[in-house]
């Protein structure tokens, strides 16, 4: 059964790499979204990188490009939904704790996300500072100075390494594509079982924090 994901994700990631600059914009959306792709951009970044070193610049710049217009979609449909959507989610308690949280500091709340490596999930920020109606323009600032950091960074690496990145890929790339299959799936399974089960009882998806208990 995990012949066919495999082959897919398998041609999926061979076309992605083909495609080069336009692939890194592509894959932004995908990485930005609900069930985003973690370190999928990263991963790309470096080989495409480590293809071509001297241009590594152009996909720093192509990869920050995706990350931004992957993640003003994200943005955009928080921003439709508002506040009152994210609410069917997120209880109000953790929705109030967000909000305050970006009107302090909006701009952390999404610049040191951006800059973090996966397993860190990135897309609940981007929701949620839609939702919240936070500045367009001060959010394509913190996200895309984050990102432009971050694969700067990833295709410079990937530009002065390229020999031994591709000796570890030669070597370990089936195991490390079945991983990331066997991830996907658990992951997948393991979300759609906890929104049926918090669905059927009437429940936020995220669980309401419990008051503390006071003292007689």
């Amino acid at each position: 059964m995990l012949l066919i994901p495999y082959i897919l994700i398998s041609s999926a990631w061979a076309w992605l790499v083909r495609l080069g600059g336009l692939g890194l914009v592509l894959l932004g959306f995908a990485d930005n979204s609900p069930i985003p792709l973690p370190g999928s951009m990263d991963a790309l970044t470096v080989i495409l990188a480590a293809q071509q070193p001297g241009w590594w610049p152009y996909y720093a710049v192509m990869a920050t490009i995706g990350g931004m217009a992957g993640g003003y979609m994200t943005f955009a449909v928080g921003r439709k939904g508002g506040k009152e959507s994210l609410e069917k989610k997120i209880p109000k308690k953790k929705i109030d704790k967000i909000f305050k949280r970006f009107q302090k500091q909006g701009f952390w709340s999404l610049f040191i996300p951006g800059l973090l490596p996966p397993p860190v999930p990135y897309s609940p920020f981007l929701l949620a500072a839609g939702a919240l109606k936070y500045s367009p323009r001060k959010f394509l600032l913190a996200v895309g100075l984050a990102r432009a950091m971050r694969y700067t960074a990833l295709a410079y690496l990937g530009s002065m390494y390229s020999k031994q990145i591709f000796g570890f890929f030669h070597a370990y790339y089936q195991p490390l594509l079945w991983i990331l299959i066997g991830l996907a799936v658990v992951g997948g399974a393991a979300l759609l079982w906890w929104t049926l089960k918090r669905k059927r009882e009437g429940k936020p998806l995220i669980p309401e924090p419990k008051e503390p208990a006071k003292a007689a």
